[in-house]
């Protein structure tokens, strides 16, 4: 008979080594551990998309320029800013002949002086048309609403943002939560998010820093484009246009353009701030022509 074969011992043990209960178990925890690290990363992609893709707040209110914005030595309802006249509607003398938009002509003329940038300058321009068209006796000027501009948002530049040729900022401009901490109002949340992002409370968007519920009911869509969008600045002037003449208001008079101011915020500084610069703007357009 040939001599059986020796067993490989070895090869048995690591057979019975693999079937024991402390190895089942190490490979429990080894499987276990693997689905745990991939449910972490899985939670951190979908937290990265989430903060690329939602809007950010706009600077604290210690960093908002207008907080260097002197408040004008004149008292509420005493006097109403320059009117300039027609303003945009004045074509300028080539426009006819060589094409160029009297709207954009008119405000690259006035960017260097008043510091606007066009992109804003044609937008307040454009709303103070409109309204002049739909309610002449308000008599609405763009230095009004550029003066609220600067304050609110320095002209859709806040917080480093640069509006481009469709009038949206590089960076949606969303406003401080108002949860009625220091210095701000408690408002509860007003459109689940659709504007602000947050559909806690409420915060003020775009570059005329609207409230959402306020922007529900004056809206606008000056630039044609099918959708009223707060953050679009063409959009946003026509709305704070409506909005400073409700109510049949006059903001030729002093009466009506403070009324008007203090229905976008009921305070005497900030009244005080938009109608220097309004005022500003206007003469300085005078100059200029």
């Amino acid at each position: 008979m040939r001599a059986r074969a020796p067993v490989a011992t070895e090869d048995w043990s690591a057979v019975a080594d693999t079937n024991s209960p402390a190895v089942r178990r190490g490979g429990v925890l080894i499987r276990l551990s693997i689905v745990a690290v991939t449910l972490v990363v899985a939670a951190v992609a979908v937290w990265l998309v989430q903060v690329a893709v939602a809007p950010r707040p706009s600077p604290a209110s210690a960093e908002i320029p207008s907080l260097e914005i002197p408040a004008a030595l004149v008292e509420p309802n005493s006097v109403a800013p320059v009117q300039v006249g027609p303003g945009p509607a004045a074509p300028e003398p080539q426009a006819g002949q060589n094409g160029t938009d009297p709207l954009r002509a008119w405000a690259e003329r006035l960017a260097g002086p008043t510091q606007i940038p066009v992109r804003a300058l044609m937008a307040y321009g454009n709303a103070e048309l409109a309204v002049r068209a739909m309610s002449p006796g308000c008599r609405l000027s763009w230095a009004t609403l550029a003066g609220i501009g600067r304050i609110e948002s320095d002209h859709g530049r806040y917080g480093g943002a640069t509006l481009g040729a469709d009038g949206r900022p590089s960076t949606p401009i969303i406003g401080v939560p108002l949860d009625g901490s220091a210095g701000v109002k408690a408002i509860s949340d007003t459109d689940g998010g659709q504007f602000d992002g947050d559909a806690a409370v409420d915060r003020a968007v775009g570059p005329m820093q609207f409230i959402p519920s306020t922007w529900k009911r004056w809206g606008a869509d000056a630039n044609l484009d099918g959708r009223g969008d707060p953050q679009q600045i063409d959009d946003a002037a026509l709305a704070a246009g409506r909005y400073l003449c409700a109510n049949g208001r006059d903001l030729g008079t002093p009466t009506g353009w403070w009324q008007g101011v203090f229905s976008y915020n009921n305070s005497v500084p900030y009244g005080q701030k938009v109608f220097g610069l309004a005022d500003g703007y206007a003469r300085t357009s005078a100059a200029a022509r």
